[in-house]
């Protein structure tokens, strides 16, 4: 019996790489100067596995900071052996409300600009566990093992199905983190970084909850998203599903996503588990992390998910330092599972299981279910049975998969009426599957606010904008009119020759409509009695100049797109080969401003470009850097201009001046190795703290963002917050002492070490001429022995204020948010010291200081 499950774990390592494409992924036409090319959609590399690493148990641990520097020469696994498995505890904090109350994911806490509560989900899931421990009570292995395993690639209606079982009805498992990809009748919501550039969390609640509606409605039980990797690398391909590039900003994004999601009855998914941050050799790299930079970095997003109460987590298709991430104990089970204390169940992305003993390491779930799309295999499946038969794998262990997957299905109340899958993920013209139940609502009005709310104002000379009845206008370049064959042309969005206004991938959906900025604008000239032209030719740059020359106004729009490696645009695989305007944008721009001494120049960009070509260019009058911004993306754009909405969008990356100031390159040359080592040797300082710790002047720093009106800042306070939590006091005064936070389960979710503990209040006045939204922002400065950035965001608000008016903010700060991560300890710990803190406009324009009370 051995050799043939040696056999069965070894075998499918050294197949080659799918070469099918499902039916939504098929080669696009080129159109203009945009090729698009189509390959596998989640290609594996061919490898082998070594088999003589340490052993699978709660104490395997991650390469220490120590070896990061060594090159790679094999994969660590799990080896075969009997594994004996013990549940962790469930939480057994009592609720505290208001601080700590009893929630339920259908009812979570009001969204709040500036959140003191701490909702606490462990009831509701002691009710689904025992929920769902009950229903498996009669189930057979094999019934059990199904719960586990997808039924393979297309052969289901979802993108992820998961068979019924007996009284349960299974699952539809479905993307995208903006849309219901491939289903009709459903809104094209902003992106991502379109919402984390609102610094809103009103607005981030908001889409969540209307993603989440539209989910249920067609019936999908688990949502695939929101995406939260970091903006580490910043050509990262799908950095524009994520929230930006620092830890704090994605973390609250996704927290309030989730939660809006979730109470929507849908289940969250939160995505790549962990260190996906850039698109090449995604499934042959190695991301190797020291543990203080994983913990407050890229964990961090995840940790603010798991309070968030997210049902679902699923891991990525790379190695962390030399495991892959669905086979890695450390990251599953002993930071996940037992430190965050996470309730839920661990889904593999799609093929990116690696072994069946990867359930010993904490997976639960594999998708699709089959080792390859069509494959007709898998390692969970058949082989799962073996295994547990066999006492590899104990029943225990599948019994806690089992159970995790069901009560998660418990914990949303999926199991009350619940809409069946009504839509055909692979086959939309299907009349007998597809119901084309519209559930669109009326959500196009927030996208149309989300647009605009995510538009960073980021040049305003002679206040150009807003736009005031201008006689006439020009728009210049392909990015302010439609798709030349419709705003679907492209697969899976792998191309643009119009309005940019979601990148590629699988993180996408279709456009039920789109409008442009041709379209938009128009509008409002209709009202104004403005005279519009236009020409959409980016590459005749003469023209372009002439057809600016003596107009009132000229707009230059441009973009830059990226995506999944699955999908090559112009030479691009997923990541962005350089950070320069796409479609000729940056000759066009200065072929305009020659002519025009008003240009305004409106980026529609998945990320940071470099600008310098022109951005000082004396005509250059207004630069908005408008995003991608979802259906509503003429209207969001042109409210903007004309001042219907006041821009009170912030960056969430920095744009450079020269691409080498990034602290870290994108990868892509793999110098022959098998597996592909990935060193994050910045650490901690990535994007503004890097450019902070090196004194790098950034073109525009983090959290910039300019307003039609003007606002100061005045009247700092900071007052301590009693703890309502006396049954921990212990552990606060600990704290407070310098100890770090002890070694337990949910030990760093715990509610003393998140709950208020010191509210900053200060009033902001509008000394402007209309009403506009501040977005103030707080910046933790700690003291130089802890080894920190200079500045770390650990606090946003927005106010909306009416001119010559002040009102009073405040932001609230945890003990978390004043900790850092001891590696000795493994707990969080306050720094030796005084520790300090900013309130300003962006990373580098403070305007209050103060410190936080010892």
């Amino acid at each position: 019996m051995l050799s043939k499950l040696l056999l069965s774990c070894i075998i499918p390592f050294v197949l080659g790489a799918p070469t099918l494409t499902p039916s939504a992924a098929t080669p696009s036409a080129s159109a203009g100067n945009v090729s698009t090319t189509v390959s596998g959609p989640y290609s594996l590399v061919t490898t082998s596995y070594n088999y003589s690493s340490t052993a699978a148990s709660s104490t395997i641990s991650s390469a220490s900071a120590s070896t990061l520097g060594a090159s790679t020469t094999g994969v660590i696994t799990v080896p075969l052996s009997s594994y004996s498995f013990t549940p962790y505890p469930t939480p057994t904090l009592s609720p505290l409300p208001p601080v700590y109350p009893a929630t339920d994911p259908l009812s979570p806490p009001s969204v709040s600009s500036d959140p003191q509560v701490v909702p606490d989900f462990a009831p509701a899931w002691a009710t689904a566990y025992q929920k769902a421990k009950n229903l498996i009570s009669d189930y057979t292995i094999e019934e059990k093992v199904n719960i586990t395993t997808g039924v393979g690639w297309a052969n289901g209606l979802c993108v992820g199905n998961i068979p019924s079982n007996k009284n349960f009805p299974g699952l539809c498992l479905e993307d995208s983190p903006l849309a219901v990809r491939f289903a009709d009748y459903a809104t094209a919501f902003p992106a991502g970084i379109q919402v984390a550039s609102t610094w809103n969390r009103p607005l981030m609640r908001a889409r969540g909850l209307a993603l989440g509606q539209e989910f249920k409605g067609k019936g999908v039980n688990i949502a695939l998203g929101p995406m939260m990797n970091m903006g580490r690398v910043a050509q990262g391909g799908r950095n524009w599903e994520g929230f930006g590039a620092d830890p704090f900003l994605t973390g609250e994004s996704a927290y309030e996503t989730i939660l809006g999601l979730q109470n929507a009855g849908v289940q969250a998914t939160a995505k790549h588990f962990i260190n996906n941050e850039q698109e090449h050799f995604r499934t042959s790299e190695s991301s190797n992390v020291d543990d203080r930079t994983q913990h407050e970095i890229y964990a961090h997003p995840f940790l603010r998910s798991v309070m968030a109460g997210v049902s679902s987590v699923m891991c990525s298709y790379n190695l962390i330092n030399e495991t892959y991430a669905c086979n890695n104990d450390k990251m599953l089970n002993d930071i996940l599972k037992r430190e965050y204390g996470f309730q839920g169940f661990v889904q593999s992305d799609w093929s990116a299981t690696m072994s069946t003993l990867s359930a010993v390491a904490g997976l639960d779930m594999t998708m699709p279910g089959d080792i390859t799309f069509d494959s007709g295999d898998s390692y969970f499946g058949g082989n799962l049975t073996d295994y547990v038969n066999d006492g590899y794998i104990s029943m225990a262990r599948l019994d806690d998969m089992a159970t995790r997957i069901i009560a998660a299905w418990y914990f949303l109340h999926q199991d009350e009426n619940y809409p069946v899958t009504n839509f055909n993920a692979f086959n939309p013209n299907d009349e007998a599957t597809n119901q084309h139940v519209n559930v669109q609502a009326d959500h196009y009005t927030l996208v149309r606010e989300i647009g605009a709310a995510g538009t960073v104002l980021l040049k305003n000379e002679n206040c150009t904008l807003p736009l005031n009845k201008p006689r006439n206008l020009v728009l210049i370049g392909s990015d302010a009119g439609p798709g030349k064959s419709g705003p679907n042309e492209f697969s899976d969005q792998g191309g643009s020759d119009g309005i940019l206004a979601m990148g590629w991938g699988s993180g996408t959906g279709n456009f039920p409509y789109l409008i442009s900025p041709l379209e938009g604008i128009q509008e409002r000239a209709r009202q104004d009695g403005s005279s519009v032209f236009w020409d959409f030719d980016d590459w005749n740059t003469a023209l372009a100049g002439n057809m600016a020359y003596g107009e009132a106004v000229a707009l230059v729009f441009t973009n830059s797109d990226s995506g999944e490696d699955y999908i090559t645009v112009d030479g691009n695989q997923g990541d962005r080969n350089n950070l320069t305007a796409w479609h000729n944008g940056d000759d066009l721009i200065l072929a305009v401003a020659a002519q025009n001494n008003n240009t305004i120049v409106v980026m529609n960009s998945v990320g940071p470009l470099i600008i310098e070509p022109w951005i000082e260019h004396p005509n250059i009058t207004a630069v908005v850097w408008a995003g991608i911004q979802g259906q509503e993306a003429g209207n969001a754009i042109a409210d903007v201009l004309y001042g219907a909405y006041n821009p009170s969008g912030r960056l969430p990356y920095t744009i450079a001046k020269d691409i080498a100031d990034y602290p870290a390159q994108l990868i892509t040359d793999d110098s022959g190795s098998e597996i592909v080592t990935i060193d994050y040797t910045e650490g901690l300082f990535i994007d503004y703290r890097h450019f902070d710790q090196a004194n790098i002047t950034p073109r525009f720093e983090f959290g910039f963002g300019l307003s039609y009106t003007t606002f100061t800042y005045s009247e700092l306070s900071v007052t301590p917050i009693q703890s309502s939590d006396t049954n921990q006091a212990d552990l606060i005064t600990a704290w407070q002492n310098g100890e770090a936070s002890p070694i337990a389960e949910g030990s760093s979710t715990a509610l003393w070490l998140h709950e208020p503990a010191f509210q900053v209040t200060f009033k902001v006045t509008n000394t402007g001429p209309v009403s506009g939204m501040e977005i103030p922002q707080l910046y933790i400065h700690f003291p130089s022995s802890a080894s920190e950035p200079p500045s770390v965001l650990k606090g946003f608000t927005n106010v909306e204020i009416s001119p010559s008016s002040t009102e009073q903010a405040s932001i609230t700060l945890s003990r978390y948010d004043l900790s850092i991560w001891d590696v000795v300890a493994q707990g969080w710990r306050k720094p030796d010291d005084q520790i300090s803190f900013s309130i300003g406009a962006s990373s580098r324009d403070f305007r209050l200081q103060g410190d936080i009370p010892t």
